[in-house]
């Protein structure tokens, strides 16, 4: 035969297509700790929703494409009054949960932000529960979106645990994408190959580049790009719940596949004998490990690799609030991947070029004691030069134990230290934090705070009696596993 001719017999799906299918098909939480983390979770992600309707900026996205569309049995958006298609529902409840850069966080190889699939998730079953209602079908109940989300986490955490798609320049929100089109198909009755379709589709479109996260170009789009990518997982979901055939090799293909085209990292990894060495690795199987270890913001609207830096600024505040004139130098000690991702000087041109820069977001907290969305607006920062000041003192250093020990399985440690030096020769003490209060080694003491700021998120939007009425269903976890979808969303209509 002829070396000039392809092979044209389809293959079977790649597996790790077929791994994730039967992960959202088969596997069956019990874990009581990833459930009930997963409703705190639910929470969390709609309050910083509800919090994000404030910035016109966000709300000049929402609703229909054609003002006036009437849609039977839509999905609502919550805090508003737009019922849509589930293809844009989740486009703007995607976009309002990760305006603020206020939501959960996971950080491995790759990062992102896994309640960004809940704008398919919640589209999607609102919808589904309004349609069996009427052909006298049960709706969804909130216990099948939590193990949605549950599902959904994994799937975008293990992914990312030993894949960075960052140091390719490909945007984590692909990983979105893969994650909500496998569990919204199958929230839609997709079968095994249904599901595998849809996530090969997913697979194909390939991603984003990340220029928009960056100096110089980041930008709102990083506010809005998850929103993109979880409905556009829930258009390629309905495509293949209509017999759209997938692309089995879409991953492995020579020349043509995923791992060829956008995941080699130099031209000579094209060359490597084994192509093995380029495939996706994985550290552990799909379970319940993501939600379990989950990062939440729970204290501040910022980057999650400057928790910890803003918590030590705020720790400092009164030491230094008084002596800001008197500052010669601040010493950041951080770990490798803030370094890369969110260290920058130089003009500052937007509130997402701010909330992406970690001196900023010590800056203002030594400042203020405090780190709230407004802070990064353009009057506030143009009303206060000392911001920009103090960023021009800061020296940035790695500690080669953080960079370690971020990237350690039985530690995931996010730490940053800081230390302010005065013109007169003294200094304040090194302030050292290892864990955010968001992670899971401080779930104690966190959970009570992400309940007060769901309360405060709810009072954003919606009067006394109907935040309290959906702070105490959202409390008591067994009422709400048992909720349909359709009655708690109709709580979140204004």
């Amino acid at each position: 035969m002829s070396s000039n001719v392809e092979s044209n017999v389809r293959p079977d799906y790649d597996q790790v297509i077929q791994d994730i299918a039967d992960y959202v098909i088969n596997y069956k939480i019990d874990s009581a700790e990833a459930m009930d983390t997963a409703r705190n979770c639910l929470m969390d992600t709609l309050g910083c929703g509800l919090l994000a309707l404030r910035f016109p900026e966000c709300t000049k996205h929402l609703g229909p494409l054609v003002p006036g569309t009437v849609v039977p049995n839509g999905a609502r958006v919550p805090g508003t009054q737009y019922i849509l298609d589930p293809v844009k529902a989740a486009w703007d409840i995607g976009c309002i949960i990760r305006w603020l850069d206020f939501n959960d966080t996971w950080l491995a190889a790759e990062w992102g932000h896994p309640s960004d699939n809940l704008g398919g998730i919640l589209a999607v079953a609102d919808h589904l529960s309004q349609r069996n209602l009427e052909h006298g079908k049960p709706a969804l109940t909130m216990n099948d979106v939590l193990e949605a989300m549950v599902k959904a986490h994994e799937i975008q955490g293990v992914l990312a645990l030993e894949n960075s798609f960052n140091r390719v320049g490909l945007c984590h929100v692909l990983l979105v994408r893969v994650a909500s089109v496998a569990v919204v198909t199958h929230m839609l009755g997709g079968n095994r190959e249904q599901i595998m379709a849809a996530i090969s589709q997913a697979w194909v479109d390939g991603s984003s580049l990340r220029t928009y996260r960056h100096a110089p170009n980041a930008g709102s789009r990083k506010s809005w790009a998850a929103g993109d990518a979880t409905s556009r997982a829930v258009r390629l979901a309905d495509m293949s719940i209509r017999g759209e055939m997938g692309i089995p090799g879409v991953l492995t293909a020579p020349q043509w596949g995923f791992y060829d085209v956008s995941f080699s990292h130099t031209n000579a990894d094209l060359k490597l004998k084994d192509k093995k060495d380029r495939e996706f690795k994985f550290q552990r199987d799909y379970g319940s490990y993501v939600m379990e270890n989950i990062l939440f913001k729970i204290s501040f609207p910022a980057e999650f690799h400057s928790q910890t830096a803003c918590e030590a600024a705020v720790r400092l505040h009164p030491e230094v609030k008084d002596r800001l004139d008197e500052i010669e130098k601040i010493v950041i000690t951080t770990h490798e991947s803030a370094i890369r991702i969110i260290s920058k000087e130089g003009t500052l041109a937007n509130p997402a070029d701010r909330d992406h820069c970690l001196q900023y977001m010590t800056a203002v907290p030594l400042i203020f004691g405090n780190l709230v969305a407004e802070h990064y607006e353009n009057d506030f920062h143009a009303a206060n030069p000392l911001i920009d000041e103090l960023r021009g003192k800061m020296e940035i250093l790695e500690d080669k134990r953080y960079s370690k020990e971020y990237h350690d399985p039985d530690k995931r440690s996010i730490a940053n230290a800081i230390q302010v030096f005065f013109k007169d020769g003294s200094s304040t003490d090194k302030v050292e934090i290892e864990y955010p209060i968001g992670h899971r080694r401080r779930r104690d003491e966190g959970i009570p705070v992400l309940e007060a700021k769901f309360q405060s998120n709810l009072a954003t939007r919606f009067p006394k009696g109907r935040s309290d009425a959906i702070f105490s269903l959202c409390k008591d976890a067994d009422t709400l596993h048992n909720t349909p979808v359709n009655e708690f969303m109709d709580m979140f209509v204004i």
